[in-house]
């Protein structure tokens, strides 16, 4: 498939988020004064991500991406935003598919991925421009493209990553197109081929090739970051046991040493890792290993010396599924992880309890990142705004909004959403997000309606001084009982809907025309 018009597939977060049906409106609605969400804003939505601080800290690069519907695509640029003002630059013109945008360590050049070629010749390669705009060189020229890459802390080399070129064949093989699909994926046209790191000089030539074999830095479903150690002599990464989507998670943190290519575990461990990075100074590495050696268990993240060994747990007390970066400090790490209906960041040190970064109204994030001096940029979303880019000084510093993409959408009427909670099978606690209809208010059980009886909680209130705010026993359980009251109702009615709904896909259908029997 095109990768353009893919990009335009929607994605689809496993988050336990309800739409309510106006059957649980009550009979008696306000009209708003706002306009509702129509069809024809969808165009206005803009996508926003990969935001990338500058060494200096005055300024972000992020990529925004626009739909095109005239030729089914999204079109992305790059675009820069001061942090002090919030005023904005583009800095590419004419490029389409421009991601993963990248400070050079010196501040003063930006690398990033772009389509060059035409045609099915086209592949995404690395290019590179003044930090100030203006014309971009093409450094790297890999046949199969690029996936990602990384800055040598010199700023004279690029390590990238590519997948092999497929092997070629001579006489009738030339025609043989059979594979065995192995562990894989069952819409795999080809055999998997691996993925391995190159260098690249900026200054151009040919590319090295650092790694090779049968094994892989990256799968359909993962791919590797690569990290430099501060001296330039050694790269981390995580190396897949093979190329093929079913052994994503069959994963060991490696590094190879730039001079010889050598190659060489952290650790002892032989699947289940995930390389993080190479601490500031270069004396640690941080990775991901599932909590208590148990992969049905969500990550942890562990830290170990550069020079090998198990490491020790840093994040085992948050009990999340988590993932991190390193602060410039090379003594904790920005942890991000999903808490309830939010997405949350900690400040992890490596050897204390971990402290909840203030959030404000942002329920949930993308694409973080650490500025040099302990800054913090991502794209978050409230919940009457869709994605911006936000700004934190530091990790204690409230949230800034650096961006306004959205304000046609954040004016209008989009309802209300309520994070509710219940137990679930087996008695697990479960949480949800129930999204209301513009201007639909949930209808009471039937003891809360005008005339019913008062509730506990009312008599309660009642009974409370003027202006106490305090909450009684009584109160609280009922509120308790309301909470899991619409959960309830709210996933009995969707279950419903789709009991009906698979009911009526599995009825016979009759072709149009009648069918072969010309019924009517």
């Amino acid at each position: 498939m095109d990768p353009e018009r893919a990009a335009l597939r929607p994605s689809y977060q496993c988050v336990v988020s309800l739409l309510l049906a106006a059957t649980l409106a009550a009979p008696h609605v306000a009209l708003s004064q706002s306009r509702r969400f129509e069809l024809a804003d969808l165009a206005k939505l803009t996508r926003l991500n990969d935001p990338q601080i500058s060494p200096d800290g005055r300024s972000i690069v992020v990529v925004v991406s626009r739909p095109n519907y005239d030729d089914d695509r999204h079109e992305s640029e790059l675009v820069l935003v001061d942090v002090v003002a919030g005023t904005q630059r583009v800095l590419t013109h004419e490029r389409r598919r421009v991601s993963q945008p990248r400070w050079s360590p010196s501040d003063r050049q930006l690398a990033f991925l772009d389509l060059a070629g035409t045609g099915k010749d086209a592949q995404v390669q690395v290019f590179v421009m003044r930090a100030n705009g203006g014309d971009a060189q093409q450094i790297t020229n890999a046949p199969s493209g690029v996936r990602q890459f990384a800055w040598r802390p010199d700023g004279r080399e690029i390590a990238f990553q590519t997948v092999d070129e497929p092997e070629r064949k001579s006489g009738p093989e030339r025609y043989n197109d059979a594979f065995e699909v192995g562990d894989n994926d069952y819409l795999a046209a080809e055999a998997a081929r691996p993925t391995h790191i190159w260098l690249a000089s900026v200054e151009g030539g040919e590319a090295r090739r650092l790694t090779s074999g049968l094994w892989s830095t990256a799968t359909s479903l993962v791919t590797s970051p690569l990290s430099w150690s501060s001296d330039g002599k050694a790269i981390a990464f995580t190396r897949i046991a093979s190329p093929n989507s079913g052994d994503s998670d069959q994963g060991t943190v490696q590094i190879v040493d730039v001079a010889t290519g050598q190659v060489h575990a952290l650790t002892r461990r032989t699947a289940g890792e995930g390389a993080l990075g190479f601490s500031p100074d270069g004396s640690r590495l941080a990775f991901t290993y599932p909590r208590d050696g148990d992969p049905a268990n969500g990550a942890e993240i562990y830290a170990a010396s550069a020079s090998g060994g198990d490491g020790t747990r840093v994040t085992h007390a948050l009990d999340r599924n988590v993932s991190g970066r390193w602060m410039p400090d090379g003594r904790s790490l920005l942890v991000s992880g999903n808490d309830g209906t939010r997405v949350a960041l900690w400040l992890q040190p490596l050897d204390g309890p971990a402290r909840r970064v203030e959030l404000g109204d942002i329920i949930s994030y993308s694409d973080f990142t650490v500025g040099s001096d302990g800054a913090l940029a991502l794209i978050g979303v409230t919940a009457g705004r869709p994605p911006e880019l936000y700004y934190f000084a530091s990790p204690t510093s409230p949230p800034k909004r650096l961006t306004d993409f959205h304000r046609e959408v954040a004016a209008l009427d989009l309802g209300r959403t309520d994070a509710i909670e219940w137990t679930g099978p087996g008695g697990f606690h479960e949480d949800g997000v129930l999204t209301f209809p513009p201007n639909v208010e949930p209808q009471l059980p039937r003891e809360r309606q005008p005339g019913k009886r008062l509730s506990a909680c009312d008599r309660e209130r009642r009974r409370r001084r003027p202006g106490s705010r305090r909450n009684g026993g009584a109160c609280r359980r009922e509120e308790a009982r309301l909470r899991g009251y619409h959960a309830d109702r709210c996933i009995r009615l969707v279950m419903g809907r789709l009991r009906d709904h698979m009911a009526y896909r599995a009825l016979p259908r009759i072709p149009r025309g009648g069918g072969r029997g010309g019924g009517h």
